[in-house]
């Protein structure tokens, strides 16, 4: 900030020396210090409410002084408001140069790439500013030095027409002509005194008040700024449903208007609801059915992967309320270290949530999700799903397929549901498959370390040869589905946004759409693409690309892809 017109050094001087600790004490006693609210200024935010406070005492201040005690102007150009405040830091090019490399590693590093660009493209900062300093000519008082000092050289400055009593004042003569004078100047100046007091004590109210009011401000647009970027980057769980879906009549959610960037192209969607992991539940049914009018316009056919939090209920409701063709695949996510407590409690609350809304939009339940490559990872089974340590897994995982069949019949449903398993591609244990009726496996180039270009051609045979070929050896040929398989957008860290050959990127998520999806819908292929929305709790709990995978980030923007044009029912 300047200050306007010819600043008075001596008079700033004075007035740096009396409030500059008061100042800066204030600003840190709000918690906030001067050198925080100018680097904050630099990024873009609001730092001015000190500098606004500065302003008060540099624009008012010179005020308060009589003008016939004020020192003679010593300078012809502004200066910087700053140079009276050592404590203010500068700056440095460091601090750009850090900035820049930690968000330069969010960018898609695909050539041709567009994927976030809005999101982390960083703005151009100010250079540091250049403050004054001693060696600052307009600074410098040495141009008065040819003032005299002495009273004998200063009368030669009295001019010899001046009436004695004004031209005795500088040698102590008797001043008794001019006593009325005087006394009237002395009232004068006692009056001036308690005027610039009482001008001060405002001044330092001001100051206080506009110091903490505008560190809350500040903190109020800093808090509102990393929401937003936030928002921008990584979406919030719950999505706006005021904005992304739009009806016709808002209390029906059958009426919501179709966007034309979405096709019905995709066999399968896998998705969780928002907010399904326990201990929180913050899933809702205004949330879901957002996203079932969404989904509906993509796929005929989801896959849940448990029934925590209520979701299997969540989900049936909304398929209702939108009156969409859409059909669920129900999932218990069961684990093999807790005694069989997460498989009774989700058994429990998907068996109430299909007494509610019956089996009209069901097409089976999956029990287990990567059930035996966490417990052969935490026995160390190896990669031997077939091994004792394997079949040991499968005596544990078999009991609750059963106990399901078991819980299914005993409603009396219109119709038979299949009950499966889903698990890591190179993970089936064969007795586990014998006991269901179909398989769903996890297929990921990404983590098989395939180049995007290979990626759709490496999983349909993968698929084909570990799975579906394995499949048909058994007795009760089980049906082989893909129950994950895509491409991440984004990593949340360096070390993990390339898995040796490609890179996580929107730019290769659309290559892998491109050359995947159509080709698995003309190949009789049943998968379910991972996935519907990226899921925020991932990307918190285990960073990377784990929270990168979906169509539409996790506030259910659409990510910067064009959906493959190849209808499928």
């Amino acid at each position: 900030m300047w200050l306007n017109g010819c600043a008075n050094v001596y008079f700033w001087r004075e007035i740096s020396y009396k409030w500059k600790a008061y100042i800066i004490g204030e600003a840190t006693t709000a918690g906030v210090s001067v050198t925080h609210l100018s680097q904050r200024r630099r990024l873009g935010q609001r730092g001015k409410p000190l500098g606004a406070s500065l302003w008060a005492v540099q624009a008012v201040s010179p005020l308060l002084i009589p003008a016939y005690q004020r020192p003679r102007p010593v300078c012809s150009r502004p200066l910087w408001s700053a140079d009276l405040f050592s404590s203010t830091t500068v700056p440095d090019e460091h601090e750009n140069t850090t900035m820049s490399s930690s968000l330069e590693r969010y960018r898609d590093n695909v050539t041709g790439s567009t994927s976030n660009q809005d999101f982390f493209d960083q703005t151009g900062l100010p250079p540091p500013h250049a403050l004054s300093g001693p060696d600052d000519p307009y600074a410098s008082t040495s141009h008065l030095s040819h003032q005299p000092t002495d009273s004998a050289s200063r009368g030669s400055y009295i001019s010899a027409n001046m009436a004695p009593g004004y031209k005795d004042m500088d040698t102590g003569a008797n001043y008794s002509g001019n006593s009325a004078w005087l006394e009237k100047q002395q009232a004068s100046s006692r009056k001036s005194k308690f005027i610039v007091i009482g001008s001060l004590t405002l001044i330092v109210a001001a100051i206080v008040v506009g110091v903490v009011v505008g560190v809350e401000v500040s903190k109020s647009h800093h808090s509102s700024s990393s929401s937003t970027d936030l928002a921008d980057s990584s979406g919030s769980s719950s999505g706006n449903s005021s904005s992304v879906v739009n009806q016709t009549n808002p209390n029906d959610p059958s009426t919501f208007e179709p966007d034309s960037r979405l096709k019905h192209s995709f066999y399968g969607l896998a998705y969780t609801p928002a907010g399904s992991q326990l201990p929180e539940c913050g899933n809702s049914l205004d949330a879901v059915i957002e996203d079932i009018q969404l989904i509906s316009q993509l796929t005929s056919r989801i896959r849940l992967y448990g029934s925590d939090c209520n979701q299997s209920a969540l989900v049936l409701d909304a398929i209702e309320r939108t009156k969409v063709n859409v059909s669920v695949y129900l999932g218990n996510y069961n684990v093999p270290t807790d005694g069989g407590v997460s498989y009774a409690r989700q058994r429990d609350e998907m068996k109430s949530a299909l007494e509610t809304f019956g089996v009209d939009n069901v097409l089976g339940v999956t029990v287990g999700n990567e059930f035996m490559l966490n417990y052969l990872t935490a026995n160390g089974g190896g990669d031997e799903p077939n091994g004792p340590i394997g079949n040991a897994g499968a005596e544990l995982l078999i009991p609750n397929i059963t106990d399901t069949r078991q819980m299914l019949a005993s409603l009396n449903l219109p119709k038979t549901l299949p009950v499966g398993t889903a698990d890591a591609g190179s993970f089936f244990n064969n007795e586990v498959l014998q006991q269901v009726d179909y398989g769903m496996s996890n297929v990921h180039p990404w983590f098989a370390n395939v180049s995007i270009d290979q990626a759709a051609a490496w999983t349909a045979s993968f698929f084909q040869e570990t799975n579906v070929d394995d499949a048909l050896t058994l007795p009760n040929k089980p049906q082989m589905f893909i129950a994950e398989t895509g491409w991440p957008s984004n990593s949340s860290d360096v070390s993990n946004e390339t898995n040796g050959p490609s890179n996580a990127s929107a730019a290769n998520l659309q290559i892998f759409l491109d050359t995947f999806v159509c080709q698995a819908n003309a190949n009789g292929t049943g998968y379910f693409y991972f996935e519907f929305f990226d899921e925020t709790w991932k990307d918190i709990q285990f960073g990377g690309v784990e929270g990168w995978w979906g169509l539409f980030y996790a506030n259910k923007t659409l990510k910067p892809i064009t959906i493959p044009d190849c209808h499928i029912d």
